[in-house]
Formats: C-alpha cells, sequence, structure tokens
C-alpha cells in the first residue's frame, strides 16, 4: 500500500466504476467532505480483520487436511487412487492447443485441494512451465542471475527518473510490474479508464511472471526496457500531439508483453522440431502470435477490462495483436518500404487512426530494437546477451543434430559480425526514417550518434579478431615449416 499510495496518491485503492456510473471529473483526493483520516483510521483495523479471517482459513484447512490423512490411512490405497483419477480428469478439461504438461510438476495435493489443482493446472499452460519439463530443454536453463539491473532499488528508487530523461538506461529491478504502474499514472491512464488498482498490479505481476528470467536476452528486464523506450518514443512531439488515451494505452501494453513467454529460441527452431505452436499458426509469426494470445489470456483472466464494454475490449484487443505482431523481424522490410512511402509522399495523416496506429507500430519496433542506439557500455551488455541467447539454440541443435540455424553457431559468427550486421541491414535504415518522421529531435540525433559510434566500435573489434587470427595463422604456418627444416636436417 504504501508504494501505491506514493506513485497514485489521488486513486481509491480497489474501487470500480458502477454501471451507469459517470466518470469522476476529479480524483477522490479533492472531492467535498473527503476524509483522509478516516481511510488512515480505518486501515489498521481492516488489515487485522484480514489477518484473522486467513488465520481461521489457514487452522480450518489444517483440519481438513488432517482428516483426510486420516481417512487415507484407513482406505488404503484407494483414497490415492481416487486422487489420481480426479488429477486426470482437472487435465482432461484443459482446452486450447498448450503443451503436454507432466504431472510431475504439479505438487501433490489432498482431496480437499482440488480447487487449487485446477487453478495449478491453468497457470501451468505455458511455455516457461512446459520448457522447464521438457526433456530436449531441461538441459539448457542456465543458473547465472541478470546482473544488469541494480536488483536493490526494486525499481522504487529510481522510477522517477523514466519521465524525467529522455532516454536512460534502465537501473530498476522489480521493474516491469513498478514501471508501469507508473506510467499508467503519469499519462493519466487510471483515472481515464477507471481501472482497479488491485487488479492492474495483479496483471502486470501476471506478464512479468510469464516472462522466463532464465533468458539471457528475451526476459522481463528487455520487456521493461522496449517499455521505457517506448514511453520516450510516445513522447516526441511529433506523435504526442495526436496521441488519444487509448492510443498511450496501447501502446505500452504492447511494449510490455511483446516478448511474453519467450521461450529462448527463435521461429526456425520451433518449426524444425514440428512444435505444435508452429502448425497452429501455419508456420507464419508463430512467437508473436503467441505472445499476443497469451496476453490476451491473461487480460482476460485478471479481468482488467472487464468493466469496459465488449465492443471496446475486442477492439483493444484486435490492435493489441496488430503492435505485437509488427514485431516479427521477418516483416521489417514490409513496414519499411511503407514508411518511406509515406514519410516521401508526405501523406502521414495522423488524425486518421490508421495512420496514427501505423506509427504505433513503427515506434514499438524502434523500442524492440533499439539497443544498438544506447551508450556502448549499455549496448554492448545486450549485443552480449542475444548472441548468448543464439549460441545456445546452436549448441542445443547440435547437441540433437540438426541443422545449426543462421547466426547461432558460435565457431562462425562472432558478436561483432553479427551486431555489423544487425546494425547495416536492420537498425540503420529504420531509426533513419525514424528520425525523418520526427524531424531530428534531439532524441532522434542522439541516437543516431550512439549507433554510429557503436557500429564504428564493433568495426574496430571485428579487424582486431581478424589480425589475431590471422598472426596466429602465420605463426602456425612458421612452425610447420620450421618442423620441415629441422626434419630435413636430421635426415641422413
Amino acid at each position: 500500500m504504501p508504494v501505491l499510495e506514493r506513485f497514485f496518491p489521488a486513486a481509491e485503492p480497489g474501487r470500480r466504476r458502477r454501471t451507469g456510473e459517470e466518470p469522476m471529473p476529479f480524483p477522490m483526493g479533492s472531492l467535498p467532505g473527503y476524509q483522509q483520516g478516516t481511510l488512515a483510521w480505518d486501515l489498521p483495523e481492516m488489515i487485522k480483520m484480514v489477518k484473522l479471517v486467513w488465520k481461521s482459513k489457514g487452522e480450518l484447512r489444517g483440519a481438513k487436511h488432517r482428516g483426510v490423512l486420516e481417512s487415507e490411512d484407513a482406505l488404503g490405497g484407494s483414497a490415492g487412487d481416487a486422487r489420481v483419477r480426479g488429477q486426470t480428469g482437472v487435465l482432461s478439461e484443459r482446452r486450447g492447443s498448450y503443451p503436454f504438461i507432466d504431472f510431475r510438476l504439479l505438487n501433490n495435493t489432498t482431496l480437499s485441494g482440488e480447487i487449487g489443482t485446477k487453478k495449478k493446472v491453468k497457470r501451468l499452460l505455458s511455455f516457461q512451465r512446459y520448457f522447464h519439463a521438457s526433456r530436449l530443454l531441461r538441459g539448457i536453463i542456465p543458473q547465472a542471475s541478470l546482473y544488469l539491473l541494480d536488483e536493490d532499488y526494486l525499481g522504487q528508487a529510481r522510477v522517477r527518473w523514466v519521465s524525467r530523461s529522455p532516454f536512460i538506461p534502465l537501473l530498476l529491478g522489480n521493474s516491469l510490474v513498478t514501471l508501469l504502474c507508473h506510467l499508467f499514472n503519469v499519462h493519466g491512464l487510471i483515472h481515464h479508464f477507471q481501472l482497479d488498482m488491485v487488479t492492474l498490479h495483479r496483471f502486470l505481476v501476471m506478464v512479468q511472471e510469464d516472462y522466463h528470467s532464465q533468458n539471457p536476452y528475451h526476459n522481463a528486464v528487455h520487456a521493461a526496457d522496449v517499455t521505457q523506450a517506448m514511453h520516450c518514443y510516445l513522447r516526441e512531439p511529433k506523435l504526442a500531439n495526436f496521441l488519444t488515451p487509448s492510443d498511450i494505452m496501447l501502446g505500452l501494453l504492447a511494449a510490455a508483453a511483446h516478448d511474453v513467454d519467450h521461450p529462448g529460441v527463435n521461429q526456425p527452431f520451433l518449426i524444425k522440431t514440428k512444435h505444435h505452436l508452429a502448425s497452429l499458426y501455419q508456420n507464419v509469426s508463430v512467437l508473436e502470435n503467441h505472445h499476443w494470445r497469451s496476453t490476451i489470456g491473461m487480460l482476460r483472466e485478471s479481468r482488467l477490462l472487464a468493466h469496459l464494454p465488449k465492443e471496446v475490449t475486442q477492439d483493444i484487443e484486435q490492435q493489441l495483436g496488430s503492435l505485437i505482431l509488427a514485431t516479427d523481424i521477418n516483416r521489417q522490410n514490409e513496414f519499411l518500404i511503407r514508411l518511406k512511402s509515406h514519410l516521401d509522399n508526405q501523406d502521414l495523416r495522423l488524425e486518421d487512426a490508421r495512420d496514427r496506429h501505423f506509427m504505433l507500430q513503427i515506434a514499438l519496433k524502434c523500442a524492440d530494437i533499439c539497443n544498438p542506439c544506447r551508450l556502448w557500455e549499455l549496448s554492448k551488455q545486450w549485443s552480449e546477451r542475444v548472441c548468448e541467447e543464439f549460441y545456445r539454440q546452436g549448441d542445443l541443435e547440435q547437441k540433437f543434430e540438426l541443422e545449426i540455424s543462421p547466426l547461432c553457431n558460435q565457431q562462425k559468427d562472432t558478436i561483432p559480425s553479427i551486431q555489423i550486421g544487425f546494425m547495416t541491414y536492420i537498425v540503420e535504415p529504420l531509426f533513419e526514417r525514424w528520425a525523418q518522421f520526427t524531424g531530428d529531435t534531439p532524441l532522434s540525433e542522439n541516437m543516431l550518434n550512439h549507433l554510429r559510434r557503436n557500429k564504428a566500435k564493433w568495426r574496430s573489434l571485428l579487424h582486431k579478431q581478424h589480425s589475431s587470427s590471422r598472426s596466429n595463422d602465420h605463426s602456425g604456418q612458421v612452425t610447420g615449416s620450421q618442423e620441415q627444416t629441422l626434419n630435413e636436417e636430421e635426415t641422413p
């Protein structure tokens, strides 16, 4: 509560607009007769009551648990058999095209925990839970923690810099939840959409937890990084002057969830291993479709937008899909050609919702690949991490005698060569057009300057690698010729 009160002093926690009720034109703190002292006096009593309720429920569950154990002892193995049949029934009820879930993932539950078991099955149906159970991928889960961010601050001490600085490297710990709560408040989205704060927090926790912290690159830190970049792009005057609250919320949600439940392998890997998701989405934008559908599932499960009209929520879901699907790197030329055409013809009309949505897609694509446009120290870390993720996939493909995917062979694909190609063919063309759209703002100029300097440093590192390789080859040849001379001298 203290954290939420610090970020959202004007919000009334837990309040949802009733049917037929008009949105409040001013925050609760300014309403006539609003007594903050009364709430402060009641809160300790409320906390005590909640603790008492939970304590009594815990004692009741414990008594039931003991009763079940006694019954099992009396019945022998029959109760255990019934429990297995009940669990099998729960599994058979799951819908959709989710991966098979091994029951060994589930905790052993008593008959009194049937409802809890259903919830566990529901939350286990995702890439993350499946990959933890997969024999194929179990061996590649890294144990190293993520050092890019400062975990000591838990995001709270440094979140204030997100809005002050035009484009900063994130220094947040529990970054995604804290950042999104802050940005939703900064942009007035909580009040505008009458969002329930508890529900919003629950949804954001679900999103953050469905990112795989074991991934070197595609994790919740990357999601927070992209979200903060997206926030900066939404503030560019050329775009910000036309954005509606709906546009802003869509942009931030899409940035936060654009890689949710990413397995740490790419689309070609899913296709060559005949993964069911590749078949489901017919080998087209497989991961992006999965990210989108996972996001919609969490939105509906959390009921974050349940108070809005059905047609509004359906439109939000479709537009979220359009934004997330735009991050497919295989569609880069499609968006670049269209952006170039708009800029050359000067026919972008941001008053039009379709043109605004297109520029939101471009902004999200920029945010997703903006790490080469950051300071060298941070950009280099992200580059090493994405290549580490590539190499792990390559090692896995080699282990199981699959064709190694492009950029995933650590023996042939060096980090400098990967980054130079990525900057030259993907990042530079997009950000040059983005700078043309924004009108060479300080942010765009800084990003392009960082990009050019970083590219020059990677070229320098690549040159050093080649020089070192040539010198090693030369020394090897010299050693070989010396051995041949000695052998000739020893021959009578």
